[in-house]
């Protein structure tokens, strides 16, 4: 299956070192130790409500759309039990074939060391090369770190005209058609 992308590692501002990859169905387990670890903080930034538990059918179901309708990708470090996911992203195509929504997920320890950005960077890397759009994505007012990434990436960032507490950030990949440079 082509992910779209080669694993590669990166070091964070503290030195800390971390592998990043595609997610795979394997990964379900470790995706649910890895919310475990979330603050409830964390989680409500990330899912926009309150959720205590992660629904184990829509992490199969959403696992399953990669790389078909979408990417997710893991970063991990070595742990006692092979591997520990510490950072999450995902672009997921919706109805509109070139256009993407995207989510991201960092584990209290590995928050704030360029984690997010690194990997916000490989989804939009990724969605360009497969000839989508637009990437958008949702989030929260108060998540003023996601905010600062997007607005540093390029995103646009607006009032949800639905939800005063929520941002929408969308960014255009690629030119329409008889837009970019001129021909010369």
């Amino acid at each position: 299956m082509d992910f779209d992308f080669e694993p590669f590692d990166i070091i964070l501002r503290d030195g800390r070192q971390v592998h990043v990859r595609p997610l795979r169905s394997s990964d379900q387990e470790e995706i649910l130790q890895a919310f475990d670890r979330l603050s409830p903080e964390a989680r409500y930034m990330r899912f926009m409500s309150a959720v205590k538990q992660l629904d184990e059918r829509w992490l199969r179901d959403a696992l399953a759309r990669f790389p078909e309708r979408g990417v997710g990708i893991a970063a991990t470090i070595p742990a006692a039990d092979g591997i520990d996911i510490v950072g999450a992203a995902s672009c997921v195509i919706g109805a509109d074939p070139e256009t993407c929504e995207f989510a991201i997920t960092i584990v209290g320890p590995y928050a704030g060391g360029g984690l997010g950005k690194r990997l916000l960077t490989t989804l939009i890397e990724v969605a360009r090369r497969r000839g989508l759009r637009v990437m958008e994505g949702f989030v929260l007012a108060s998540n003023k770190p996601m905010l600062k990434v997007a607005k540093r990436l390029g995103f646009e960032i607006r009032f949800d005209p639905d939800d005063p507490s929520v941002r929408t950030v969308r960014l255009e990949l690629s030119p329409k058609a008889g837009e970019g440079a001129p021909a010369g």
